[in-house]
């Protein structure tokens, strides 16, 4: 019986695994995919790279500048799971991100294909949603009992830090692309 209930167990976290990764990254996948025009059997215009690029620059900006902030001004702990997290430092970092994506949406012609306030909803739905997925991932971490999710990049958590946040936000951000643009 022990037997039973540790392979259901296993099963559930493996399907589970599956799900966590495979999923954010089949919707990244469908958000480059859909903005392609076509005309006839040839490309008229690709600016599908310009949402997951998005997405990414999002959850960099944010948490490089969260990172900066909170080194500089945080003072108040934002969470027990992630104890070096500030505040400030989450504070900052999601309004340089929006700030950033809505000047970079109103410079870059390309991506006036889509409004600005869109552009600001995505980079705000980045840095909440990207925050819960690291936040996430440390809290896996720590009733696993590691400290680094991989050895195969030292000093950074782990292979899956360097995701965490992505695998979190995409589906937000997917939803959203979905409903309101």
């Amino acid at each position: 019986l022990m037997k039973k209930i540790y392979s259901d167990r296993y099963l559930k976290y493996c399907l589970l695994g599956l799900i966590y990764i495979t999923m954010p990254l089949c919707m990244l996948i469908d958000l480059r995919l859909e903005n392609i025009v076509y005309k006839g059997n040839f490309v008229f215009a690709d600016f599908g790279y310009i949402l997951p690029c998005t997405i990414i620059f999002s959850i960099w900006i944010n948490d490089t500048m969260a990172y900066i902030v909170g080194s500089l001004i945080g003072k108040t702990p934002f969470s027990k799971i992630s104890p070096k997290k500030t505040w400030e430092g989450t504070g900052g970092g999601a309004i340089l991100c929006v700030t950033v994506i809505g000047l970079l949406a109103y410079f870059i012609p390309v991506a006036k294909q889509i409004a600005i306030q869109h552009w600001v909803a995505i980079a705000a739905t980045c840095a909440i949603f990207g925050t819960v997925g690291d936040l996430l991932e440390s809290k896996i971490k720590r009733m696993a009992n590691v400290k680094d999710s991989g050895s195969i990049m030292p000093g950074h958590g782990g292979f899956l830090d360097r995701f965490d946040s992505l695998l979190v936000a995409v589906p937000f951000v997917w939803l959203y692309v979905k409903l309101f643009i």
